[in-house]
């Protein structure tokens, strides 16, 4: 008997609770008043997640550095834009609501009551968590992220989708290599290279300048790759435009030390970890407790009885 694949949900946490933030009115509140808005949009979102996608394994990857500084010594300007403050006695911290930041530690005391993974490290983003988990993994994987860059670890051949929420987490994109063909004109690898060059300003990314999205991807239509774009500027039978040419020369600083930025790390030292999907509470009393004290007692109940009642989808 053939033993079926373990398929695996990774969470960008983080991409996740910003969602529930905006999509959960702030006016959802503890017995104090403290909002948790984005605590029970994350659980809520978590639940329908296991109802939907049955999976073996869930991990929620975090953001234990959102801006490390080997991106940022590379490129300064990555999500320079996000700094609130920036000291020289400790690391930038990242411009979010005030009513948000609150929240994140209970929705970390609340999975870790529940026995959910929580995997981040120490000099890295969720996203390079996501891109380490992926090349190990052994069997399916969905990602679930609202954000784009991880379209770059979309692989057929190894079961390997984003899942991106158009409305909630019950709408959602499977985003596939067929998907990604139809919208951008590439592949997963080839989705990091279009980044690169058309660049990004939500993530401080100047770009190419003059080449953005459709341009990016003719020119790796037809020259496979960044190196094979890169090439074709120093061969004059390449096809470039001269403006093409110059604006990707004068770009060389740039896009010798672009790819390490953009594209996720895929070897992460990971911590020791249970992916394994929870059926019970790993700690019932603490969870009890954390529910109480923050008014999460419907959403809290609705994802242990989905938990407990969880079979995996043949």
């Amino acid at each position: 008997m053939t033993t079926r694949p373990r398929k695996c949900l990774l969470l960008d946490t983080s991409s996740l609770y910003f969602r529930a933030y905006y999509g959960v009115p702030d006016s959802v509140r503890a017995p104090d008043g403290t909002p948790v808005n984005a605590v029970r949009g994350l659980l809520e979102f978590i639940t329908r997640l296991v109802q939907d996608h049955r999976p073996d394994e869930l991990v929620a990857c975090m953001d234990a550095d959102w801006r490390p500084q080997w991106r940022v010594e590379l490129i300064p300007s990555y999500k320079a834009h996000r700094v609130a403050v920036e000291t020289e006695a400790g690391p930038d911290e990242e411009e979010v609501p005030d009513t948000l930041s609150p929240q994140v530690p209970v929705i970390e005391e609340v999975l870790d009551a529940f026995g959910i993974a929580r995997v981040g490290v120490a000099g890295y983003e969720a996203d390079d968590v996501i891109g380490t988990l992926t090349a190990r993994a052994t069997g399916p994987v969905d990602i679930v992220t609202g954000d784009r860059d991880l379209y770059q670890l979309v692989d057929d051949a190894r079961g390997i989708r984003v899942l991106y929420p158009l409305k909630g987490v019950g709408m959602m994109q499977a985003t596939d290599e067929a998907v990604l063909r139809e919208k951008y004109g590439v592949d997963g690898p080839g989705y990091a290279d279009l980044a690169l060059l058309r660049g990004d300003p939500s993530d401080g990314l100047p770009g190419v300048p003059g080449i953005g999205e459709k341009t990016a991807a003719k020119l790796l239509a037809a020259h496979g790759d960044l190196a094979g774009i890169m090439a074709a500027v120093d061969d004059p039978a390449s096809g470039l435009t001269p403006s093409q040419r110059k604006r990707l020369d004068e770009s060389r600083p740039y896009v010798a030390v672009a790819p390490k930025v953009v594209r996720v790390a895929g070897d992460v030292p990971l911590p020791a970890f249970d992916p394994a999907l929870p059926k019970e509470p790993r700690d019932p009393a603490a969870l009890e407790e954390l529910a109480a004290r923050w008014g999460l007692g419907r959403p809290v109940g609705r994802l242990r009885t989905e938990l407990a009642a969880a079979k995996p989808l043949d």
